[in-house]
């Protein structure tokens, strides 16, 4: 082993540590009748062993087996809320709705703590610290609409937001009225034109794939004075990866994330010509751990490389959802230097799902 490889795998144990330690905090903070939440307790009620004295580390959560996601469905939301933040203003915040009734996550700090920590991977020569920021998509009653505007607000910026209702757009799409989408869909650009042009200490940009496609079919992001573009909120390929390095950022700087209100944020491994645009994602650890499993036994991980079902932990006192299928599919990607544990290589919708959502539509 070279010294780099030993000096990697150290690195793996270490952080391997770091999350066993942080699970048994998490852990007993959530089935502690002084501190946990209405959920977690009264489902310590129906097992037959106690959390607190029998999770030594992560490798532990699986005897909790898999969490369902129609616990997340329907109220009362109130039975999330940990007892150790009692009186504290509480916030909930949905998915996309595209697969039924949203899923509610309530959040108190973590919106806050996940971007702060989400601050220091972005450059600040691109992302220059006390210039303003435009929010061009989805707010609404998405974790977004707040965590982007603290992030401006936490690099010393002011976020002007436009909203984009993905609901409506699927709405649209699902009816086959294309030309109305696309309608709308202008409507928002021209929003952020509007803002973009009147407001010339706007640097930073946060925005998806599409709508950055299209605004950028209208301005010269480099002539707008853009210099970072902060881009998630739905399914990314390597094509357009490419695609917007070498057509559409004109030297700005371009950090694609892979986030949901279930997780927080993942952070993209910066690119290098090895990995030929692929979007890499590694999770915020010990706070969150993206896993690629076999789809169809789903207790056992793909190897490094292979393609599998995405499982999510989320690990948080405010939240704790442990080994959640995902409806995304993507390659087991290895630990690297800056990340030494387990990422995600282009992540997209489970095959096996996607006939029956609606993806992609901003």
């Amino acid at each position: 082993m070279s010294p780099v490889e030993a000096k990697l795998q150290s690195n793996i144990v270490q952080s391997r540590n770091v999350l066993d330690a942080w699970v048994r905090e998490v852990v007993a903070w959530h089935f502690d009748p002084a501190t946990g939440c209405p959920f977690w307790l009264d489902h310590a009620k129906k097992l037959s062993w106690d959390p607190r004295k029998e999770v030594k580390g992560y490798d532990d959560l699986a005897r909790f087996g898999f969490f369902q996601d129609e616990w997340l469905r329907g109220g009362p939301v109130r039975r999330w809320v940990p007892k150790g933040f009692d009186g504290r203003p509480v916030y909930t915040f949905e998915t996309g709705g595209s697969t039924g009734v949203p899923k509610s996550r309530i959040n108190i700090e973590d919106f806050r703590i996940d971007y702060e920590a989400f601050s220091t991977t972005l450059p600040d020569e691109f992302f220059p610290k006390d210039s303003d920021w435009l929010s061009l998509g989805p707010t609404g009653p998405r974790r977004l609409r707040l965590a982007v505007e603290h992030l401006a607000q936490f690099r010393g910026g002011i976020c002007f937001m436009v909203d984009l209702d993905p609901r409506w757009v699927i709405k649209l799409i699902k009816q086959g009225k294309a030309k109305e989408a696309e309608s709308y869909k202008q409507h928002v650009i021209e929003q952020g034109l509007t803002l973009l042009k009147a407001h010339p200490n706007i640097r930073c940009l946060f925005t998806t794939p599409k709508l950055l496609e299209a605004l950028c079919e209208r301005v010269s992001l480099k002539k707008m004075g853009i210099t970072g573009v902060f881009c998630g909120g739905t399914e990314m390929t390597p094509q357009f990866h490419r695609f917007a390095v070498e057509e559409l950022l004109e030297g700005a700087y371009f950090a694609a994330t892979y986030g949901n209100t279930l997780m927080g944020l993942a952070v993209h491994k910066p690119r290098i010509p090895e990995d030929n645009f692929a979007i890499i994602y590694y999770p915020p650890l010990p706070r969150a751990m993206i896993e690629v499993v076999d789809p169809d036994n789903p207790e056992k991980l793909v190897g490094y490389g292979e393609t599998g079902r995405v499982r999510l932990t989320t690990l948080t006192k405010e939240f704790f959802m442990p080994r959640f299928l995902e409806r995304d599919e993507a390659e087991r990607e290895p630990p690297c230097d800056l990340y030494p544990w387990d990422g995600v290589r282009n992540v997209r919708p489970f095959a096996k799902l996607s006939t029956s959502v609606v993806e992609g539509v901003y």
